[in-house]
């Protein structure tokens, strides 16, 4: 099983096989959706409490060198409804006050379930080595803010859509490194989007899938608005300790 080792500095930062399945376990990573709905206004729960935000693996296919990738906009060509992610950090250990100048990078899979800087092997067979979509890493503002414009991820085997997070500290010291969910169910944004053109069935539940499972709070599924024709907006607050 290919996997690399998240490099964590500042200078150096799919996909239906039993392997990728045992990969994304929760130390390391169905719904039936509404015919022909479009739109969204339903919600997660998000982080709203002073609580650390759970730790959980960057997964096989986490970015390699994310330094090389400080944007805010990741589609790089990649097609699939926009999405615009609004991430803010908060300090656990300041009673959750806003964390400004922390590095966040982000990464997900496109439309067809593919991650960018892999593939070509058993876990993915097609072959994304050479490009570097849907990753970038931004800094936060000074209301803890990092905002990233993307594309809506696909699914894949084994997994609930999500979207990888790793945050550090502005000396680069890793604080964090979690996933973010999405809501599910008739009405969301994931109903709608109704897996690209695959839809949906064998998809896995938040409810079954390894990371997610034992949030029985909610604490890791974001809030997401819109709708297939004006685009979505997923926000999150992430609470570290620093």
């Amino acid at each position: 099983m290919e996997r690399k080792h998240f490099l964590k500095s500042l200078l150096v930062g799919a996909i239906s096989t039993p392997a990728l399945l045992a990969a994304c376990s929760k130390d390391d990573e169905a719904v039936t959706p509404s015919t022909g709905s479009t739109g969204t206004g339903t919600t997660g729960t998000g982080s709203s409490s002073c609580t650390v935000a759970p730790t959980e693996t960057e997964g096989p296919f986490p970015t390699k060198s994310p330094a090389s990738y400080v944007r805010s906009n990741i589609v790089d060509g990649k097609t699939g409804h926009p999405l615009t992610v609004k991430i803010t950090i908060k300090n656990a250990n300041n009673s959750c006050a806003v964390l400004s100048g922390a590095l966040v990078d982000i990464w997900h899979c496109d439309a067809d379930g593919n991650y960018s800087e892999y593939g070509g092997t058993g876990m993915q067979a097609t072959n994304y080595q050479a490009v570097h979509f849907l990753r970038g890493r931004q800094i936060t503002d000074a209301n803890g803010l990092v905002t990233f414009t993307t594309i809506f991820p696909g699914w894949y085997n084994g997994r609930a859509t999500h979207i990888h997070v790793h945050i550090y500290s502005a000396s680069g010291t890793s604080l964090k490194i979690t996933q973010i969910a999405f809501p599910e169910g008739v009405g969301t944004a994931l109903a709608a989007v109704n897996g690209y053109g695959k839809g949906m069935s064998g998809y896995t539940t938040n409810a079954r899938d390894n990371v997610f499972s034992d949030d029985t709070a909610g604490a890791e599924i974001a809030t997401v608005t819109g709708s297939t024709s004006a685009g979505f907006e997923l926000t999150m607050t992430l609470n570290v300790a620093v």
